[in-house]
């Protein structure tokens, strides 16, 4: 079932490597998104960055700037925060006060967040298929239900939502959020595959030794997953969405 993991590197939209990412799509695959890329842009144009630096503001009103380290010091990304800051101080008042935070901003950004093209009518069709379909997310789960009902695909995904939980620590590359999934769904591992943007969404599917596809907006996104040892990586939902098998009428 994993055949998807010996495609050859290199070669963005490789049509023919698509065609074989069909035997995940129908009634005895299962098909697992990650949130902020292929389903969304959940924080367009930067605008993670002042929720980033109010995290940082909060750290600092709890006397641990100097837990500020490296990426936490200046990332527009105020994920990197909370990871930083439970590195040092795990379940923790100040880590609490980070996730309640970045949960609250994550569903804020929902009213703002840009489908991404082409997966709404992705979703439905595998669905159509009788696949099966999660989300798998380092975002908070009441951010992802929020901006699935705004776009009216929570009907799709119904409660098979498995992001963030109260230990940071398990964040992806963790494959917890994955693990979680198929446990949910009833699914093995060899019968999934997983579509993300960033490697640590290729670290956890390898971890979880499910299958993975690429998704990205440009070269320079593709070359990052590339150089992560993705051996399938798509720009375009249409392509992935064209090889579902057709069912019976």
């Amino acid at each position: 079932m994993n055949q998807v993991h010996r495609l050859e590197r290199g070669k963005l939209n490789d049509r023919g490597a698509v065609r074989d990412t069909a035997q995940y799509m129908g009634p005895d695959g299962c098909v697992l998104f990650d949130f902020d890329g292929p389903l969304c842009t959940l924080f367009p144009d930067g605008s993670s960055a002042p929720l980033a630096e109010e995290l940082r503001r909060i750290v600092v009103e709890h006397d641990a700037g100097g837990l500020l380290l490296g990426e936490a010091c200046a990332s527009i990304d105020p994920q990197v925060v909370l990871k930083t800051v439970y590195r040092y101080c795990p379940r923790s008042a100040l880590a609490t006060a980070l996730e309640d935070r970045l949960s609250q901003g994550e569903v804020a950004a929902t009213a703002i967040a840009q489908p991404t093209p082409g997966a709404e009518q992705f979703v439905r069709r595998l669905r159509d298929a009788h696949a099966k379909v999660a989300v798998v997310t380092n975002n908070a789960p009441a951010a992802v239900t929020s901006y699935l009902r705004r776009v009216r695909m929570d009907r799709h995904f119904k409660s098979h939502i498995y992001g963030r939980t109260e230990d940071p620590g398990q964040l992806k590359p963790d494959p917890d959020s994955i693990h979680r999934a198929l446990a949910g769904l009833g699914v093995d591992a060899c019968g999934a595959l997983m579509i993300g943007d960033m490697p640590t969404d290729l670290y956890a599917a390898r971890e979880a030794k499910v299958a993975f596809v690429g998704f990205v907006r440009d070269e320079a996104g593709a070359a990052e997953l590339w150089g992560a040892g993705a051996e399938l990586v798509v720009s375009r939902m249409e392509l992935l969405s064209a090889v579902i098998p057709r069912t019976p009428s």
